[in-house]
């Protein structure tokens, strides 16, 4: 099969900011990459059409769809670290040397904070925050209303809150 027009550049250009989306959605790195590249498999073989709309809407979309499918499964609840063992048994995380900002942590405990929402919480906080999309294009994305994109994002920041605690959230920016 000959690649559609297109789509390559396509993938080269958006996939960083994809490939962060799925990883907001599905905490680990990993999972975000298959992820990702399940979304792209079948976007494919609709290039034709999709690349006449929005293109990375299709691919959230695909994304969002998938991610709750692999959610539901029982093998998923299975969970990889990034902490290796060494010295005298003591576990660090293999990333923290080359991140000099210690953001890792920070991207740590947010990762684990959104693991503690529902699906739908989580699809619609990522989408809406750290993807700054409009309601509307989060309700396209996840096939719901854009009273529902509200509601589930206001349940998601209130977990959020709890599980974070009242300053890790800056008035202004949300």
């Amino acid at each position: 099969m000959r690649e559609p027009d297109g789509f390559r550049e396509f993938v080269q250009g958006r996939s960083p900011s994809l490939l962060r989306t799925a990883w907001m959605l599905t905490g680990d790195a990993a999972s975000a990459e298959d992820l990702l590249q399940t979304a792209l498999a079948r976007t494919w073989p609709h290039w034709s059409r999709v690349s006449q709309g929005h293109p990375a809407a299709y691919v959230r979309a695909v994304m969002v769809r998938t991610n709750a499918s692999w959610r539901a499964r029982l093998w998923t609840r299975e969970r990889p670290t990034d902490l290796t063992t060494v010295g005298d048994g003591i576990q660090t995380d293999q990333y923290a040397e080359t991140d000099p900002s210690g953001s890792v942590t920070d991207r740590v405990v947010l990762l684990e904070a959104l693991a503690q929402l529902p699906v739908r919480q989580r699809q619609a906080v990522v989408l809406r925050y750290f993807d700054d999309l409009s309601v509307r294009e989060v309700a396209e994305i996840m096939a719901c209303s854009e009273g529902t994109v509200k509601s589930q994002t206001a349940k998601g920041l209130v977990r959020l809150r709890q599980v974070l605690g009242e300053d890790a959230f800056v008035k202004e920016d949300l």
